[in-house]
């Protein structure tokens, strides 16, 4: 019985690894704005209403939206002349640009189908509209490469994964090592592609892109000598961002 027992949970195991397998191979879908394969369980609208219902919480741990409409005015035209100006126009996507409150947290980022977001303490630390530019693209790069739908996708990806080891053996905790670490690269990836996609989105709205590489070096500075390494972070070193930067900036520029 007990033999029969354990061929029966290594089948069933197996059955779920090959489910899920079998589930990512048919998300495929080839993004036409980056011309990379991508593994997607979501549609466009999906995204959007994610990023619209996670929007307020994420504001609110932020310190709630800047009470400066000039600021945050400013934050609109920037951010709408860069999508007007640039393939995200055509894309399904609404973008909507937000000033937070937050004054101690250096940080920019985006939710899935458009929602973008920069604390007070980031926008106070650039110095000119073109590096204001060169993070707001870089969000909108975020958004139009649907990193977030993918995260998701490959979250899910790898949950199932570790149903069926779990099921078949104890071994759900390897597998979910192994899942971590390939979102981890994968978000290197993203944030470099996003980087391109900015560098491409200020050269079409008339900015420097070379700016691009004075935000780096702002948040290089903000981190400290004591900023983890590349390879334990989810995000590439700054060094390394500059120098996909510059090399973006010669592809763009000819």
């Amino acid at each position: 019985m007990r033999r029969g027992g354990l061929k029966i949970r290594i089948f069933i195991g197996l059955a779920i690894v090959a489910f899920a397998f079998f589930k990512k191979c048919n998300n495929e879908t080839l993004n036409p704005y980056t011309q990379r394969v991508q593994n997607i369980n979501m549609t466009s609208d999906q995204e959007i209403a994610i990023g619209l219902q996670s929007a307020p919480e994420m504001a609110q741990q932020h310190g709630g939206l800047h009470p400066d409409q000039k600021l945050q005015s400013y934050i609109d035209r920037v951010g709408s002349k860069l999508v007007n100006s640039s393939m995200a126009k055509q894309t399904p996507y609404k973008y909507e640009f937000h000033l937070l409150a937050d004054a101690r947290t250096i940080n920019a980022f985006a939710l899935p189908g458009g929602q973008i977001f920069i604390t007070y303490a980031l926008l106070s630390k650039l110095e000119n509209e073109d590096q204001v530019a060169g993070v707001l693209g870089h969000e909108i790069g975020h958004v139009l490469g649907r990193h977030s739908a993918e995260r998701i996708a490959e979250h899910e990806f790898w949950k199932t994964i570790s149903t069926g080891a779990s099921v078949g053996a104890d071994s759900g905790g390897i597998v979910n090592s192994i899942g971590k670490n390939i979102l981890l690269g994968n978000g290197r990836d993203d944030e470099l592609e996003s980087d391109k996609l900015g560098v491409l989105f200020m050269i079409n709205s008339g900015y420097n892109p070379e700016e691009m590489i004075g935000v780096m070096n702002i948040l290089k500075a903000a981190a400290g000598p004591d900023r983890i390494p590349e390879f334990q972070s989810t995000h590439p070193d700054p060094d390394n961002r500059i120098e996909k930067i510059r090399e973006a900036i010669k592809e763009f520029s000819k």
